[in-house]
């Protein structure tokens, strides 16, 4: 891929992907083809919905099951999102957590 490509991915997608990794990115992206690239960040998760998702229904673990956490979706669903006190440390947490969610389904292919 072109690094005329890579910058155009990054300006769309590099919100939802953790600042400090961004120079591994660009490696990473140097190497995949841009149409392969491109489908795998187009099905990145957007860390403002997860975290609006948090704050509205985060109790219910909405939020996890959103990211594919399954067993803390399942864990805050049944614990009410640990008394509420899970529920607040993860409003602060998650977009954090989707970037990094995003940078694995990256780094997987």
């Amino acid at each position: 891929m072109e690094r005329s490509q890579v910058n155009q991915l990054l300006a769309i997608h590099g919100n939802k992907l953790p600042f400090e990794s961004i120079e591994m990115v660009k490696t990473k992206l140097l190497t995949m083809e841009y149409d392969i690239a491109s489908i795998r960040m187009a099905q990145f998760k957007d860390p403002m919905t997860s975290l609006i998702l948090s704050i509205l229904v985060g109790s219910l673990g909405v939020d996890r099951f959103y990211l594919g956490d399954i067993g803390l979706g399942v864990g805050k669903l049944l614990t009410c999102g640990g008394a509420y006190i899970w529920w607040l440390i993860d409003i602060f947490l998650i977009q954090d957590a989707t970037k990094k969610k995003n940078m694995e389904l990256l780094l997987m292919f």
